[in-house]
């Protein structure tokens, strides 16, 4: 017999995050909702180098999967992105 989850067992629990930052020098927010606990800031700078360059031609602008936090902020600070900040809504 084949048991289906029911809808209270498929319930995800979803937080918001704000994310303030500047691009190119222009303050600019931008607001997540994640099923995670914690947003690092390289997670936010990661979601805002998608969100701002994602669509570009040169995929070469997205840093690597196996990036390390260091190297998806300094690819950030490349791009623009800066002062990135995460809080909680």
């Amino acid at each position: 017999m084949v048991r289906f989850s029911s809808p209270v067992d498929l319930e995800v629990s979803m937080a918001t995050y704000n994310i303030q930052y500047r691009l190119a020098e222009e303050p600019k927010s931008y607001r997540l909702e994640l099923e995670q606990d914690e947003l690092r800031r390289h997670e936010a700078a990661m979601h805002l180098i998608v969100l701002h360059f994602g669509d570009s031609e040169n995929s070469l602008v997205l840093p690597a999967a196996d990036s390390s936090p260091d190297d998806i902020l300094a690819q950030a600070e490349l791009l623009g992105l800066s002062q990135i900040e995460v809080s909680a809504a």
